[in-house]
């Protein structure tokens, strides 16, 4: 009987360590970073549409107020206020966003994103409690966010992948 339960043990192992082996980890989170507060929203449907392409911020002399991004050709709902000033990014084709940092106090304070090109992205002002988000795994970018807002953006998360290997909206 023993010699049956260890092989069929070593089997398992062996399935098991292929499994892994063949899948390996690549999604991540990073945040929430903010304070409570502000109703959630979440744009992980959105990532089917494609990769981030676009991202809308609006920024008031004191917080990150509202944010929309761009998931292939199709916008997200905009969330947060409407005061301030409303800023817009364009990445370039296959360009991706590979870390956001920012600082937040009783809001979103600041904003900054670094593409896998080389280009920094920063929005609003430098006060607060500094935070960094950054995959955890090689070769993953951002895929969408998620958070809370308000009459401003209360806190936010970042969530990685692998780039989509398909883009049902953009045509590839």
């Amino acid at each position: 009987m023993k010699p049956c339960f260890t092989l069929f043990f070593l089997l398992c192992c062996g399935i098991t360590l292929h499994a892994e082996i063949a899948q390996p980890y690549t999604s991540s989170y990073s945040g929430e970073y903010g304070k409570a507060g502000g109703q959630r929203f979440s744009h992980s449907g959105n990532q089917l549409e494609g990769p981030i392409t676009a991202i809308r911020i609006r920024v008031s002399s004191w917080y990150i107020v509202g944010l929309q991004v761009r998931y292939g050709r199709e916008w997200s709902n905009y969330v947060g206020g409407t005061s301030g000033d409303l800023e817009e990014i364009f990445l370039f084709p296959g360009e991706s966003i590979i870390q956001a940092s920012g600082k937040y106090d009783s809001y979103l304070r600041k904003l900054v994103f670094v593409t896998d090109q080389g280009r920094v992205f920063p929005f609003g002002k430098d006060k607060g409690t500094s935070f960094n988000g950054a995959p955890l795994f090689p070769n993953t970018v951002l895929r969408y966010v998620s958070g809370r807002s308000s009459s401003a953006i209360n806190a936010i998360g970042f969530h990685w992948d692998k780039y989509p290997g398909s883009c049902k909206s953009c045509g590839k």
